[in-house]
């Protein structure tokens, strides 16, 4: 008989900066680059996370959901999708990498291309976070309620684990689905329907 591996969460490295270290946006974004190899994101606080890689499973959920997101904004040309690799600049001072984004045009006109070439200083209107088998579920609960609470309009936290999904709208209390085959994310991308069949099985 197969053993079963239960998961392991793991916190993230803080590394805390303030008061003896302050830095701007633009110093974080550098700082980033010269570690490009190191998954950062900074609290409202100034406190300097350092997540650990996915596994090759979550890799793939992320990839998959990524694709159709992607593949709706081409259609759709209201708004642009982003992955993983993209930082943003919460207007609480925090700098946050959903695992996957969409901005509408609106909120990405007038940014100039230096702006451009570095972390947004905006909140996306949608966000998603996959829990993989090394995140604690109260953080990414407590990741996502920031994303709304910075104007969000819309945030998902999937968790594979439990193949529950968890909704997050501004004024509204979290919806909890348990087992969905999709999920749509009307009114707010209307069309948008993402299918979890991909995401509750692994790939491979």
């Amino acid at each position: 008989m197969k053993a079963v591996v239960e998961p392991v969460e793991i916190a993230p490295v803080v590394l805390r900066t303030r008061p003896a270290l302050e830095l701007t946006d633009d110093q974080f974004f550098d700082f980033c680059q010269l570690n490009d190899d190191l998954r950062m994101e900074r609290t409202a606080e100034g406190d300097i996370l350092i997540m650990s890689p996915v596994g090759a499973e979550g890799s793939a959920g992320n990839s998959e959901l990524n694709m159709q997101l992607r593949v709706w904004a081409k259609k759709d040309r209201r708004g642009v999708a982003f992955d993983s690799s993209c930082g943003f600049h919460l207007p609480n001072g925090a700098t946050r990498s959903p695992d996957a984004a969409w901005v509408s045009r609106r909120q990405l006109a007038g940014f100039s291309s230096e702006e451009k070439r570095k972390f947004l200083p905006l909140c996306p209107d949608f966000v998603i976070e996959l829990r993989s088998p090394s995140d604690r579920l109260s953080d990414q609960k407590t990741k996502i309620e920031e994303y709304r609470e910075n104007g969000a309009l819309l945030g998902w936290l999937i968790d594979p684990i439990e193949r529950q999904v968890y909704v997050y709208r501004p004024g509204r209390s979290v919806e909890e689905l348990d087992k969905p085959g999709s999920i749509s994310a009307d009114p707010e991308l209307p069309g948008f329907v993402l299918d979890l069949a991909e995401i509750w099985r692994p790939a491979f």
